[in-house]
């Protein structure tokens, strides 16, 4: 049954959900850092290493910080544990990245990858914990998925070159940030309805 077929005055405890889409347009940022970060890497097929090192840290700190930001501006008592752990775990990776530009390829191979599976399995269990309170949680497990996915595949083949690299990256986090836009819109959808 959805918030909207219920009778005028109905109040309906649903404190995670109510908290993320109070806050949904910081996971739209989430979403459009992801897209442009993709655009990015496929405008500039040839791109360094070093380049991509930067466009990555960048990303990671920016999509870090908006986690955090939308953990922290909660409001009410929430399990928002699992965005906050995202949020830490992106700008921890992004500022490694930007502190040791010069990593090898195969070490940011290794950062994207953690932190692409940590980042996707916290996501599906924040969805599992939205499950009882929102349809179309689908937004935030297809991303979590999507990304755990793309964490697996850069260990299975560590060996692809700077350009493949690049697109598989810029591929992943178009297709990513649709997702994360997707969620948000939804969870807006939500802030809208007045019960």
């Amino acid at each position: 049954m959805s918030a909207q077929s219920y009778p005028p005055g109905t109040v309906l405890m649903r404190p995670t959900l109510d908290a993320l889409a109070r806050n949904w347009w910081l996971i739209l940022l989430r979403g459009i850092c992801a897209v442009v970060f993709g655009i990015l890497t496929f405008i500039w097929p040839g791109l360094t290493l070093l380049t991509l090192v930067l466009f990555y840290g960048a990303f990671s700190l920016l999509d870090g910080a908006f986690s955090i930001a939308a953990a922290v501006k909660g409001g009410a008592p929430m399990p928002r544990w699992w965005l906050a752990l995202v949020g830490l775990l992106g700008i921890g990776v992004g500022i490694i990245t930007l502190a040791w530009p010069q990593i090898t390829g195969i070490v940011l191979l290794m950062f994207i990858a953690g932190w692409a599976i940590a980042s996707g399995l916290l996501q599906i269990i924040g969805a599992i914990a939205l499950r009882k309170e929102i349809e179309g949680e689908w937004w935030l497990v297809a991303s979590g998925i999507l990304s755990v996915v793309f964490g697996v595949l850069l260990i299975m083949y560590p060996g692809a070159g700077a350009l493949s690299l690049a697109i598989v990256i810029g591929a992943f986090a178009v297709a990513y940030g649709i997702l994360l836009i997707g969620f948000s819109l939804r969870l807006k959808k939500h802030a809208d309805v007045r019960i």
